[in-house]
C-alpha cells in the first residue's frame, strides 16, 4: 500500500520587507566571507543575499544598517539545559532541588533561555530533566509553546523529554535517597517505551537516553552500562516512529557502540573514545555534541561554589583530558559535530559562545567552529531546510556582531557586540549605537537576587 501523503502548508503570510546591511556576512554553507554583503528579508524569511552590487537596495526601503559589523545565522546550541539550577540564579542547587517549585523554576527555565537569546542563540535543543517532583517536560514544552505563540519573547526551542532505566546516570542526577513521584524512569523495552510514549504525548521533539554513566553525579562510574541493546534500540524505534529525533547520552565507545546499532541521530558529550568506534561514527550520518564548556575549570569551580560533593569534582577534574583528546581525536578522523554545551548547574547560561573558543584552541578552524554553531547544528536536528545559514528561502535568524569571528572567537562572548538579533525577520535585540537600546533581558548578571532560602 503506498503511504506517501501529500503535505499541505500554509502560505506564508505577507511580513514587512527590509533589507540588512553588513561590512561582511559569513557564508557556512559556501566557506567563504562575502564583503559589502545585503540580506534581503521578507517577512519571515530570507530573499536574496549577496553583494550589495548583487542585492541592489530601491530608493525608500526599509534598511537596517549595520555598518561594520559582521553578519552571520542566528547560533544553535545543540544540548542544553535551562530549567537546571543555574549558578547566576540559585545559589545552591541542592537547595534549589528541594526548596524551589516547578512553577518558580520554569520561570527561570524561561529566563534562562532569554540570556541565551539575548546573546545571539536563536535555536536552543533542551536535553530535559528530572528533578524531585518528576519529570518536567510539560513544563518545559510549555516555555517553548508560550515563546512560539508569542506571549513571551524567547529562541526557538526543542524539547527533550527524558527516557531511561532506573538507577541511571539521568535518575542519579538526583540524589539516591530523594522520594521519586511519578513515572520518572522505566526498565525493559515495553515500559521504555511508555516511558517515551508518556514524553512525546506532552509534547517533547526529542526523546533523551542514556547508555552509560556520566560525570555529574555521585557514585557512579561513567563506564557504567545504563540501558540493555534491546532497551535503547526500544527507545529509539519509538522515537522515530512519531517522526521525532533520539539523543542519546554516551560516555564510553561501548555506549557509542549501541546508540550507533540503535540508529541514534546524535550522540551526546565526548569523553572517552577508541579509533576503531570514531572511524564508525565518521562513517554514519550520526552527529555528536562535545559538550567541552562544562568541562573546563572555571564550570568545576562553579560546581564547588554551589555546594558539589568532593567526588564529583574530582570525577569532573579526572575526565578533563579525556573529553579534549577525544575531541581532537573525532575532529581530526572527521565526525560530525554540533555545537552544545551542557549548560545547566554550570557555568553562567548564555556563555554558550565559550564553547566555541574550546574548539579552535584544540584545532577546529575558525570557520569549522561556527559551522558546529549553525548548519552543523541545525543538520543535527533536522532542521537545515529552515535555519543554520543564511540562504534564500530560510528563516531571517540573523546575528549582527561587533568584530570578525573569523579572526577572533571570542568577540562573540560578550553581550555589547552582540548588537543585532533577528529571529524569522523580527528583531529582538538592538544594541547598535545611535538606535533605541532594546535587549530581550534588560538586566546584567548581579542586577537580580540569587534564589538561596538557607
Amino acid at each position: 500500500m503506498n503511504t506517501t501523503y501529500q503535505k499541505f502548508e500554509q502560505p506564508e503570510p505577507p511580513g514587512p520587507v527590509r533589507y540588512i546591511k553588513g561590512a561582511r556576512l559569513i557564508d557556512v554553507v559556501g566557506e567563504r566571507v562575502i564583503q559589502d554583503a545585503v540580506v534581503h528579508v521578507s517577512g519571515r524569511k530570507i530573499s536574496a543575499v549577496g553583494t550589495a552590487q548583487e542585492v541592489r537596495i530601491p530608493e525608500g526601503a526599509d534598511v537596517i544598517d549595520c555598518g561594520g559589523l559582521t553578519l552571520m545565522p542566528g547560533l544553535i546550541d545543540c544540548h542544553l539545559h535551562t530549567m537546571m539550577f543555574n549558578c547566576l540564579t540559585f545559589h545552591n542547587y541542592r537547595v534549589a532541588q528541594w526548596e524551589i517549585t516547578p512553577e518558580l523554576q520554569q520561570m527561570y527555565g524561561l529566563f534562562h533561555a532569554q540570556l541565551c537569546f539575548d546573546m545571539g542563540f536563536t535555536t536552543l535543543r533542551d536535553l530535559g530533566l528530572a528533578s524531585s517532583r518528576g519529570l518536567l517536560t510539560g513544563h518545559l514544552c510549555a516555555i517553548r509553546d508560550a515563546i512560539n505563540a508569542g506571549v513571551v519573547e524567547g529562541p526557538r526551542m526543542l524539547i527533550g523529554g527524558f527516557t531511561s532505566i532506573t538507577g541511571s546516570h539521568l535518575d542519579l542526577i538526583n540524589p539516591r535517597a530523594m522520594q521519586r513521584f511519578g513515572f520518572q524512569t522505566a526498565d525493559g523495552p515495553w515500559e521504555l517505551r511508555k516511558l517515551a510514549r508518556q514524553n512525546l504525548l506532552a509534547g517533547c521533539d526529542v526523546v533523551k537516553t542514556c547508555a552509560t554513566g556520566g560525570g555529574g553525579t555521585d557514585k557512579e562510574e561513567p563506564d557504567i552500562r545504563n540501558m540493555t541493546q534491546e532497551e535503547i534500540d526500544a527507545i529509539v524505534d519509538e522515537a522515530h516512529a512519531f517522526h521525532k529525533i533520539a539523543a542519546v547520552h554516551c560516555f564510553t565507545p561501548n555506549g557509542q557502540n549501541m546508540a550507533l546499532k540503535a540508529g541514534a541521530d546524535t550522540i551526546e558529550h565526548m569523553v572517552f573514545s577508541d579509533q576503531e568506534t570514531t572511524d564508525k561514527i565518521a562513517g554514519s550520518n550520526v552527529y555528536m555534541t562535545p559538550t567541552l564548556l562544562h568541562r573546563t575549570d572555571h564550570a568545576i569551580e562553579m560546581r564547588r561554589l554551589q555546594g558539589t560533593s568532593m567526588f564529583v569534582i574530582n570525577k569532573m577534574k579526572s575526565l578533563q583530558s579525556s573529553c579534549f583528546e577525544t575531541f581532537q581525536r573525532m575532529h581530526k578522523t572527521g565526525v560530525k559535530i554540533a555545537m552544545g554545551t551542557d549548560l545547566g548547574f554550570d557555568p553562567e547560561m548564555g556563555t554558550n559562545a565559550k564553547e566555541l573558543g574550546i574548539y579552535v584552541e584544540l584545532g577546529m578552524s575558525h570557520m569549522e567552529a561556527i559551522q558546529s554553531a549553525t548548519i552543523n547544528g541545525a543538520r543535527a536536528i533536522k532542521m537545515d531546510k529552515s535555519i543554520g545559514s543564511l540562504e534564500v528561502g530560510k528563516f531571517a535568524d540573523i546575528i549582527a556582531v561587533d568584530g570578525d569571528p573569523m579572526t577572533h572567537m571570542a568577540c562573540l562572548q560578550e553581550k555589547k557586540n552582540i548588537q543585532l538579533v533577528m529571529k524569522e525577520g523580527r528583531v529582538f535585540a538592538d544594541r547598535r549605537p545611535g538606535h533605541n537600546t532594546k535587549s530581550v533581558v534588560s538586566v546584567s548578571p548581579g542586577d537580580w537576587k540569587k534564589i538561596d532560602y538557607l
